[in-house]
């Protein structure tokens, strides 16, 4: 009897349990609105503090630009942009009271065509202003001097300069003041440069300044007759270095229109001047030649297409015999080495001067620096892009 009774009393008591047991479970049961956390075992805390995992810091792919000029009177239907990232419009001259002419209307429609079709391609267009000859007549030197050199006609120049940039869709400037010759032309230069930058900038647009090589293609010293500020670089995008024209240097040469020996001193003196001011060695962009220089100076020059079609064998060798005169010019060999050159010295790209000058095909010069541009980066594990 006692026996029955006890298991009829534990038989209650794990009733009486279990249903209390399953009212508490009810009552504590999450509502579905809540967030309902996993029912694992807690992760016991550890004495050491934990550290958080540091992401490797990759270096950035930056693009190299292949800036090509063309001139006002090229038709913009026969340039082949195909390589370029840059297309500059050449050139709008400045008067010496600050306003901006271009050379009539076909230069206006041509610019016009140009930027749609640079636009059309995904490449950026950009307005140079300045270069050796004025539309009125003589260097351009006086003419930009003088707008520059005073504060009303410089603040004009930056307006007219920032009118035709939203009027005409363009993408930026490039100043090709050729050249300053003293101190004071230099302040007036990196003054302008300045305030036309404050201007372009908040419109996201960019500045580009086009410089002397500095460099004597002789004697390979650097030029003192040609004065820049090295502050003025501070303002710009890129810089546009004219590395040709050195037959003019120490009486006439033609072989010493680009030669590569000329370039590694060119190049070598801007890598010293950037490095020695800390100003980032991207921003250089080294120039080069697309025409020919004839020995004999009563000759006119010659496009690089000419001598394609004169004798595509000779684009090996830097010269030409032809039109009863040695040529001298820079060949796809050439081409290819100082585009290695730039690269090497931490350049931004390469600049040509001028697109019109190039041929198309297998022999085209654009093409070879475009390729040598890109397998250049691509070996050192960087991403190069044309747009």
């Amino acid at each position: 009897m006692k026996r029955k009774f006890s298991m009829i009393l534990i038989m209650i008591l794990l009733f009486t349990g279990g249903f209390l047991s399953g009212m508490w479970t009810s009552n504590n049961k999450p509502s579905n609105s809540a967030t309902m956390i996993s029912n694992v075992l807690p992760v016991p805390i550890s004495e050491k503090n934990p550290v958080g995992k540091v992401l490797p810091e990759l270096p950035l792919s930056p693009s190299k630009v292949l800036t090509g000029y063309v001139q006002d009177f090229r038709d913009p239907d026969q340039l082949d942009m195909t390589h370029l990232t840059h297309v500059i419009f050449s050139f709008a001259h400045p008067t010496k009271d600050g306003e901006l002419l271009l050379n009539g209307d076909p230069a206006l429609n041509n610019l016009r065509h140009t930027v749609k079709k640079a636009h059309g391609q995904n490449k950026k267009a950009i307005l140079a202003v300045g270069g050796w000859y004025h539309i009125e007549g003589n260097e351009s030197y006086d003419h930009f001097k003088s707008a520059i050199e005073n504060d009303t006609s410089r603040t004009k120049l930056v307006k007219e300069l920032m009118r035709i940039v939203e009027k005409e869709d363009l993408d930026g400037i490039d100043i090709d003041f050729e050249h300053p010759r003293s101190n004071q032309d230099a302040r007036y230069l990196t003054l302008f440069i300045q305030e036309l930058s404050q201007h372009l900038k908040p419109k996201q647009k960019e500045l580009s300044v086009a410089v002397n090589a500095k460099i004597h293609s002789v004697a390979g010293t650097e030029l003192t007759s040609v004065v820049y500020e090295p502050a003025m670089f501070e303002y710009v995008d890129r810089v546009h270095i004219m590395a040709y024209d050195g037959q003019w240097d120490g009486g006439y040469n033609a072989a010493n229109l680009s030669s590569y020996t000329f370039t590694e001193n060119i190049v070598q003196y801007w890598t010293n001047l950037f490095n020695t001011h800390q100003i980032p060695k991207e921003k250089l962009v080294l120039g080069v030649p697309f025409y020919a220089q004839p020995v004999d100076p009563d000759i006119k020059q010659v496009s690089y297409a000419a001598i394609v079609n004169h004798d595509s064998s000779s684009i090996v060798n830097d010269t030409v015999e032809m039109n009863g005169t040695t040529y001298h010019f820079n060949g796809l060999k050439t081409m290819k080495r100082k585009t290695t050159l730039a690269l090497q010295h931490g350049f931004g790209g390469m600049m040509i001067w001028e697109v019109g000058h190039d041929t198309s095909g297998t022999h085209s010069l654009t093409a070879a620096i475009s390729d040598k541009l890109s397998s250049e980066v691509n070996a050192n594990g960087k991403l190069y892009t044309n747009n």
